[in-house]
């Protein structure tokens, strides 16, 4: 699957937004992917997910057990691409502000994990939920996206594997295009929300 087909996946889905939105990161940008309304449809989630995987198992030689995601944007994504490639699924959530492994999930030195994602822009969450995943013992042999929003910019520490690579503008708050300055910012994502 090329970056423009994933895109026109995101378009078709009313996903690609413009505007002037607050990401996750605190940037501020004119595009922002709403992929809630991708993931709404199984079989849109199941076609780009099918594609991640098999991205997955052409670039990672190593014998990965295990797929986690951050919650929550990660949640989904993680969920279909480990049953495309026959593995458990777990996901760390924040507690006390930082990830965590909770309900019941576990990983040892044994398990490789493949991290799965959403969206990446800066790299944070994803460089979080590794080093949750590290504190267990486990090894995480690489990360997959859909979107590496920062045209392949951002480090998490890992291979990368993205669907696709874009490099949308992004801008801290006090460094705003004209253009941005004179339309209100909203915050679409799900960052803040999570307990």
């Amino acid at each position: 699957m090329t970056a423009d087909e994933v895109l026109d996946e995101f378009r078709e889905a009313g996903a690609l937004l413009e505007g002037h939105f607050i990401l996750s990161s605190g940037l501020r940008s004119p595009v922002f992917l709403q992929k809630a309304l991708v993931f709404r449809e199984p079989a849109r989630t199941e076609k780009l997910c099918k594609a991640m995987a098999e991205a997955v198992r052409a670039k990672v030689q190593d014998n990965i057990t295990a797929i986690v995601s951050p919650a929550l944007g990660g949640i989904i994504p993680g969920y279909e691409t480990a049953r495309q490639l026959g593995l458990p699924f777990l996901f760390v959530e924040r507690e006390d502000g930082e990830f965590r492994l909770r309900r019941g999930f576990q990983l040892t030195a044994a398990d490789r994990v493949l991290v799965v994602e959403d969206i990446v822009t800066t790299g944070l969450s994803s460089r979080e939920c590794i080093s949750a995943i590290e504190k267990t013992g486990a090894k995480v042999v690489a990360e997959c996206c859909l979107v590496d929003r920062s045209g392949g910019r951002a480090d998490v520490g890992v291979p990368l594997i993205a669907l696709a690579t874009v490099a949308f503008p992004a801008y801290a708050e006090d460094a705003l295009p004209p253009e941005l300055e004179r339309i209100p910012a909203i915050k679409p994502g799900s960052r803040g929300l999570e307990a």
